[in-house]
């Protein structure tokens, strides 16, 4: 009955902002207080579908249970596009991984860095990052992890993301709501730098430096290229829904993931799975990249509303070289990637993992007779046993994808796991738990 009702409400507002758009009123004021109002009737309704999409109308939590404190959970992003998810086998599987089937992004070997700013208190700057202006980290209600919330035009670099060699990959989330003209832009660079503190406020270096930009809400986007002074390459008319804010006046922020990868003079850019750009000639191999920066220009020009501008930033992970998925696997006998993620608390594989794997399901077809056993691994965060058996789950998880999504036939897997038992990197840093959260494939 409730669930009814709630589609019931929902059908009437959608039916009310119907009509709604279509008024030419003048009346700034009865318009402002006439969107107040369905906004928070908005906001109720919402909160009623959250509550039985998440089970709250029929279950509650055991008293006393904490997974957050028992588990080694991994990052707590959170999953784009999770879509419908069903079970098979105990094993609960995701339709949006069918979404992900033409993501080839696949990370770098290595972490180097990686950046949740779990250990930053709220209202704090990160240590590690340098800017010309002012960002501080929050929390999002029911949305999990930290972010850094920039408030005002400038840029900020994390330092470790420094020395970028001929192959890396760099991928974080980023969360945009639109408040005010058109003229508002976000951007990040990767360029080269003798002076990274100097330049931090430079918004056009045509030294060696890559520079992508988008719009507030409005999904354009473009690129630029320099080197020597000179521009190599340039396009302001690219565009992707991904980047284009839902409701009225663009009210529903846009969260995304971009990964970007690095080979040699090739730069891929992908948001969420959608490859944006893919440009042979970004990069000079002769200079040396050493800097990234996020920015954003003609913030806060908000027209009075509640929200202002927002820009925020979370869960960025920098890796470094080029993967050899299949040689490792096949000769070497052994492959682990931290690429393979998973949902938050859960065994449920994450749509952008499907890269990775398909690199592991194509050595597979490609060798018919060859048999591994997939193993997973946690941090050595929180309670060991729980860990242990999470990582069963997971190893179990990923052979069950290989199955579903690629045909490979299960009696050539097997799986087991060791939670966080045999660690790989310093448990102590945040991209050592990172490394230490791997899924290991070796061949039987």
């Amino acid at each position: 009955m409730t669930i009814r009702l709630i589609i019931g409400v929902t059908s009437l507002m959608l039916n009310i902002s119907s009509v709604d758009a279509q008024s030419t009123t003048t009346d700034r004021v009865a318009e402002n207080a006439k969107w107040k109002t369905e906004q928070k009737v908005n906001e109720k309704v919402d909160k009623a579908i959250d509550d039985v999409l998440d089970g709250k109308l029929f279950k509650k939590k055991a008293k006393g249970s904490s997974a957050d404190e028992s588990v080694d959970n991994g990052p707590q992003g959170i999953a784009m596009d999770k879509g419908n998810q069903s079970s098979k086998n105990g094993i609960a599987e995701s339709d949006s991984l069918k979404v992900y089937r033409k993501f080839d992004f696949v990370p770098g070997e290595k972490i180097i860095y990686y950046e949740d700013f779990e250990r930053v208190e709220v209202g704090d700057f990160p240590t590690g990052w340098n800017t010309n202006s002012s960002a501080e980290i929050v929390t999002l209600g029911n949305i999990p992890g930290k972010w850094l919330s920039i408030t005002k035009d400038g840029f900020f670099a994390p330092e470790m993301v420094k020395d970028m060699p001929d192959n890396f990959t760099l991928e974080f989330e980023v969360r945009n709501r639109y408040r005010s003209t058109n003229i508002l832009a976000y951007n990040f660079m990767i360029y080269q730098s003798a002076n990274p503190r100097k330049d931090i406020g430079e918004g056009y270096l045509t030294d060696a430096s890559f520079r992508f930009n988008w719009g507030g809400c409005n999904g354009s986007m473009g690129y630029e290229v320099y080197e020597g002074g000179e521009q190599m390459g340039k396009n302001e008319d690219l565009s992707t829904q991904k980047l284009v804010c839902q409701g009225e006046n663009a009210e529903n922020p846009v969260q995304v993931k971009f990964s970007l990868w690095r080979q040699k003079n090739r730069l891929r850019i992908y948001i969420n799975e959608e490859k944006v750009l893919d440009i042979p000639q970004a990069f000079n191999s002769t200079m040396k990249y050493n800097v990234f920066k996020l920015g954003a220009s003609y913030m806060n020009y908000s027209d009075g509303r509640e929200h202002d501008d927002e820009f925020m930033v979370s869960n960025m992970r920098y890796a470094i070289g080029a993967p050899d998925t299949r040689n490792k696997l096949i000769t070497e006998g052994r492959f682990s990637t931290t690429g393979i993620l998973f949902d938050f608390q859960k065994a449920n594989v994450k749509p952008e993992s499907y890269g990775v794997i398909k690199e592991i399901a194509t050595a597979l077809k490609e060798n018919p007779t060859v048999k591994i056993s997939i193993i997973g691994h946690t941090s050595n965060d929180g309670d060991a046993a729980a860990n242990l058996q999470l990582s069963k789950q997971r190893a179990a998880a990923v052979k069950q994808v290989l199955i579903n999504e690629f045909g490979i036939d299960g009696a050539r897997m097997e799986t087991d796991g060791k939670g966080g038992t045999q660690l790989v990197d310093n448990s102590g840093t945040a991209a050592g738990k990172a490394n230490n959260r791997r899924v290991e494939f070796v061949k039987l």
